[in-house]
């Protein structure tokens, strides 16, 4: 892993994300930073005075329970203004947010704040007593009052628990700290292909690259109002969407999650001029009726120029990255013309590479392995969370970030994307490692391997396969099998893990080394 010189004059020195807050509370006070559109309950609206006080209010609360710089705050919640508000509040604290997938189940919960040693938690009644059952070792456990705007089902919470709104304290007691744009700010934990996500640290100059260098590509502006339902937990709302319209000053309009009925109205009653996109949303959008007329901008999807654009009279501009890059790597134009399907072109802040499997570059009209280069702690992550290893390993040794994606280098410089690492699956824009669901499946007894694999899905791009083997096959195998596979892989993965197709067999296609040869059973798979 390439070393960050110290003392590095960079883009953030003397400033970091309260600071950039503090900055738009004090110049446009009035101008609204959040407006919260719930499927149920009252729209809210936060100015961005109102924001950083209550954000600060928050901040304050924490450091009565105890929780000091560095520390660690689990945040488990579906989108709702509680979600940034905590976010914020660490960042102000110089407390570290761990926002997790609010899919998750008690296993991953259990993983993720004991490997993060997260001391308290915020989350919402529907999730209330898994995260109580699963967070053992924290200290106190807050929960919001509604389950994003819908009144919960369940009112009791767990015991010791407080309400969210007990967090707010008094500002005066969390005075600004001098600006640390190197200390951590946030951690997301991301699946790869080894069975366990890891744990993807920001720093606050991370927060802030993400935020000034998605501005620049998305060429935002004060008055954009950026329509975000893509969950707070991933990179692409947190940084693409958020920090993104705080870096200007413009406005975000949060919904819980994306619903293809309200996108419209919801779009013309603010103004909305920027989303970002991915392909489940457009095609659900097909089939709802278009506008006459709309205030969008532009759109950020995984691809450039859509056949869609004409159908809705909208500019996409593709795009490519991951957690550990913080923005977009590769990025259509914003200005000029892209080619269609296409992610972009390397962005100005990054060094790209895409060699092929001997580690030559690619030449033009070539498929490669796609690497990037920056600065950790700065464009890239910082690092793994309490993981030097697999930190050290994700580079080569020109200081190059390993993706695991391969792309394709065109004839005219723009780069399309060809596959990702084969092992991992993108089900309904979620990142799954087939390691995690096999791991899983072989805690069933009298399973003796099983590979998973990606299917082709309409709707979803993939979803998981699974190929169970049993000596004997599938006239061995207890009748109960596939039954007993369901319940492990309900009560161990997120639904959208779970394999959409199990099949037992008595033998698994090899390949050298007597591996199990994942490209027979795709093709097995596209066959069927």
């Amino acid at each position: 892993m390439p070393a960050l010189r110290s003392p590095l004059v960079h883009p953030f020195s003397n400033f970091d994300v309260p600071h950039l807050l503090g900055v738009h509370a004090a110049a446009r006070p009035d101008h609204p930073f959040l407006i919260w559109e719930p499927f149920e309950g009252e729209a809210k609206v936060w100015s961005y005075a109102r924001f950083e006080h209550e954000a600060r209010q928050v901040a304050a609360g924490l450091k009565k329970r105890g929780v000091k710089k560095g520390e660690r705050v689990l945040i488990h919640l579906d989108n709702c203004p509680e979600s940034l508000i905590a976010w914020y509040a660490c960042a102000h604290l110089g407390a570290v947010a761990v926002t997790t997938n609010a899919r998750s189940v008690e296993d991953d919960l259990v993983y993720f704040s004991e490997h993060a040693e997260v001391v308290g938690a915020i989350t919402q009644p529907r999730f209330a007593s898994l995260v109580a059952a699963a967070c053992k070792r924290i200290k106190w456990l807050a929960v919001t009052e509604t389950d994003n705007g819908a009144e919960p089902e369940e009112k009791n919470r767990p015991p010791k628990s407080e309400s969210f709104a007990a967090l707010y304290g008094d500002v005066s007691d969390v005075p600004m700290r001098a600006p640390e744009p190197m200390l951590p700010v946030g951690i997301q934990y991301t699946s790869g292909t080894t069975s366990r996500p890891k744990g993807v640290v920001w720093t606050h100059a991370n927060a802030l690259w993400g935020a000034k260098l998605c501005a620049l590509h998305e060429d935002l502006r004060q008055s954009d109002v950026h329509l975000t339902y893509l969950p707070l937990f991933h990179t692409n709302a947190q940084s693409y969407s958020v920090l993104a319209a705080l870096w200007v000053g413009a406005t975000v309009v949060l919904q819980p999650r994306f619903s293809a009925s309200r996108f419209w109205s919801v779009s013309a009653k603010h103004g909305c001029t920027w989303t970002s996109m991915v392909p489940f949303c457009v095609r659900a959008l097909m089939g709802q009726e278009k506008p006459k007329s709309h205030s969008y901008r532009y759109w950020g999807n995984g691809i450039s120029a859509p056949p869609t654009d004409d159908y809705f009279g909208i500019k996409t501009i593709g795009w490519w990255g991951m957690t550990e890059t913080i923005t977009h790597g590769i990025v259509g134009d914003i200005h000029l013309p892209n080619r269609p399907m296409s992610i972009g072109k390397p962005s100005p802040a990054y060094e790209i590479a895409i060699l092929d499997d001997n580690g030559a570059p690619v030449a033009p009209g070539e498929t490669g392995n796609l690497l990037v280069r920056g600065v950790p702690g700065l464009s890239l992550f910082l690092e793994y969370l309490n993981n030097p290893e697999a930190t050290a390993r994700t580079y080569d040794d020109e200081g190059y970030f390993i993706t695991g994606d391969r792309v394709t280098l065109g004839e005219d410089g723009f780069i399309s994307f060809a596959d990702r690492d084969k092992d991992m699956l993108k089900v309904g824009g979620e990142n799954v490692a087939a390691s995690e669901i096999e791991r899983v499946i072989m805690t069933v007894p009298g399973i003796q391997e099983c590979a998973v694999v990606a299917k082709r899905d309409p709707m979803l791009d993939e979803v998981p396969v699974a190929f169970v083997l049993v000596p004997g096959g599938e006239a061995a195998a207890p009748k109960d099998l596939a039954a007993q596979i369901d319940a492990a892989c309900a009560k161990g993965l997120a639904d959208f893990k779970r394999p959409r197709d199990i099949r037992i067999v008595d033998a698994l296609p090899r390949s050298t080394l007597e591996k199990i040869a994942k490209a027979e059973l795709r093709k097995m798979v596209e066959e069927a």
